[in-house]
């Protein structure tokens, strides 16, 4: 009987033995894989009822190594991809740089390091504003001319908004074009050159023409009168071309001197008049609705040379059986002047780019056009210290509208 207590206590306080030893090892197992260990499992449990336990802790490890094999083969991808995303942005002839809403610098391109002549370490952090020049809101930029600090380099930008949960940070994208720009400044003075010679040998034909229609080299007969004639018109019509490639030129480089007097606008138009209706041989083609006088002070010649190409355009363009309409009238020391034709007007999409250098809508009607005119009368408008502007509805009327202060 004592033999028998003796045998059971024994296996008792060996089953609790067994019982405390899978305990510490479940314990311990689990303490390991708190802290990110899981390379190891469980073993040597004897006691029946940690088995089940023990073999799911197993599975549960088995399962958090395939997950993390999983999480870094992504985060290998994903920094292969970011590697291979910095190189090709590297790469761009762009400066990228990433900004909040405060304008911190979050990010950029190792070009941007280059053009503010500092690390990108001593970059990142710091403000816009720190190293550049952006007279307009820094979210809305479109091809926007900004300054470089302490850079000799022209530079233009564009943003774009980025939406990252709650966050908007910005994507400026920094171009130099300094070489375009010296490129078209060459360009430029090699036109201007140009057309400064061309001026004079163009001039000596005209007279030479009005020599000979006049007969001071003998009698005309009606035939070379005609052939005569026909050059003359084409002569000044090429020297209207040289002088307003030349005009335009001065005006961009601020060289153009403005001849300010006063004169009295309806007599302008009368004088403009009398000239469109040689060309156009109808009077009835324009319509003056505006016959009071009213005196302005501006560069005569220059307003006369815009207001003719508007009305030339509203009559050749408009190419409509009504006739083109002219009013202008003076209020609160602003003399507005608007012309108007009821033609085909002009697409939406070209007001726009109505009054840029080289632009023409000419060529949608088959006509020619050096798309001078407008941008040539804007600039002229502009250094008077006036505006132009235009509202159109096609294939009903279109009207163009100049403001300009009555007296400086």
């Amino acid at each position: 009987m004592f033999s028998f207590f003796s045998n059971l206590l024994t296996n008792k306080k060996k089953d609790e033995e067994t019982w405390k030893e899978s305990l510490r090892i479940l314990t311990n197992t689990v303490n390991s894989i708190r802290y990110g260990n899981l390379k190891s499992k469980i073993v040597n449990v004897h006691n029946d009822e940690f088995k089940n336990i023990s073999e799911s802790i197993n599975r549960m490890i088995d399962t958090l190594n395939d997950r993390e094999k999983m999480i870094v083969e992504y985060q290998t991808e994903q920094n292969r991809q970011n590697e291979f995303l910095e190189k090709i942005i590297n790469c761009l002839a762009e400066g990228i740089i990433i900004v909040d809403e405060e304008q911190k610098i979050l990010q950029i391109s190792s070009k941007i390091g280059v053009w503010f002549g500092e690390k990108s370490k001593d970059i990142l952090k710091k403000k816009l504003s720190d190293f550049m020049i952006i007279k307009e809101d820094f979210k809305n930029l479109s091809e926007t001319e900004i300054t470089i600090k302490n850079s000799p380099f022209v530079f233009v930008a564009t943003s774009t908004e980025l939406m990252s949960k709650d966050k908007k940070n910005y994507v400026l994208t920094i171009r130099n074009i300094t070489n375009q720009v010296e490129l078209e400044k060459i360009k430029e003075d090699f036109v201007a050159t140009l057309t400064h010679d061309l001026k004079v040998p163009i001039i000596a034909e005209s007279n030479m023409l009005d020599l000979l229609l006049s007969g001071n080299f003998g009698e005309v007969n009606e035939s070379q009168t005609k052939v005569l004639s026909s050059m003359k018109k084409s002569n000044q019509e090429l020297l209207d071309l040289v002088q307003t490639l030349l005009l335009s030129y001065k005006i961009e480089n601020s060289e153009m001197y403005f001849d300010m007097q006063e004169f009295d606008l309806n007599e302008l138009f009368n004088e403009i008049l009398e000239e469109a209706a040689v060309s156009f041989k109808e009077k009835d083609k324009v319509v003056m609705l505006s016959k009071t006088k009213t005196k302005l002070y501006a560069d005569r010649l220059q307003i006369k040379r815009v207001l003719k190409n508007l009305i030339n355009n509203a009559l050749v363009h408009g190419n409509s059986p009504k006739p083109v309409n002219i009013k202008y009238l003076k209020r609160n020391g602003v003399v507005k002047i608007y012309v108007t034709d009821f033609g085909k007007g002009i697409p939406a999409e070209d007001i726009s780019k109505l009054f840029d250098k080289f632009f023409s809508t000419a060529k949608k009607f088959r006509k020619a056009g050096t798309g001078l005119g407008l941008y040539l009368s804007k600039q002229i408008v502009e250094a008077h210290g006036g505006k132009i502007t235009v509202r159109s509805v096609e294939n009903v009327e279109t009207e163009f509208c100049i403001e300009l202060p009555a007296k400086v």
